[in-house]
């Protein structure tokens, strides 16, 4: 039986955190399933079709990637697709913290559905969608921050 599990975030925009979470998810699970939700507390900087682009050509080499967008619930997402597993990364204890508080409120709506919190690695802690966001406002070299192949869109 094929294991799913569900990553679900903001991406805004996906970065090379997103992608070491999610290939070290890839290990885990037969397939991982990148939700791009609405955040209702967070205004985008990048719309929908460009949040969903920047995902495709990062993960374009990988198998066992599907994107979904999304909006709601994720519990409601994971079962509406079968899905009883939630991915998520974190930098720092601080996102560990947040996390970790998601994940209970989740267990109590839906005990069922598991959250796999995954720390990034080293190398990626430092990356955050809103410090790309930043850089990217200030006409800033974003490139390391980036998944390979992919060039975020300039802002004008």
């Amino acid at each position: 039986m094929a294991t799913i599990a569900l990553f679900p975030g903001s991406f805004d925009p996906f970065t090379a955190g997103h992608l070491n979470i999610l290939k070290r998810a890839l290990t885990m699970f037969d397939t991982v399933v990148v939700a791009a939700g609405i955040n209702q507390d967070k205004t985008g900087f990048f719309d929908m079709e460009q949040k969903l682009e920047i995902i495709r050509q990062s993960t374009a080499d990988l198998k066992g990637v599907r994107i979904i967008k999304y909006d709601g619930l994720t519990i409601d997402v994971c079962r509406e697709m079968g899905i009883r597993h939630i991915v998520r990364g974190v930098r720092n204890m601080l996102d560990f913290e947040n996390e970790r508080a998601i994940a209970d409120a989740n267990r109590r709506l839906a005990p069922d559905i598991e959250t796999i919190i995954i720390p990034t690695a080293q190398e990626y802690a430092h990356i955050s969608s809103s410090a790309v966001r930043d850089i990217l406002r200030h006409h800033g070299d974003t490139s390391l921050f980036e998944p390979a192949g992919v060039k975020l869109p300039k802002v004008k």
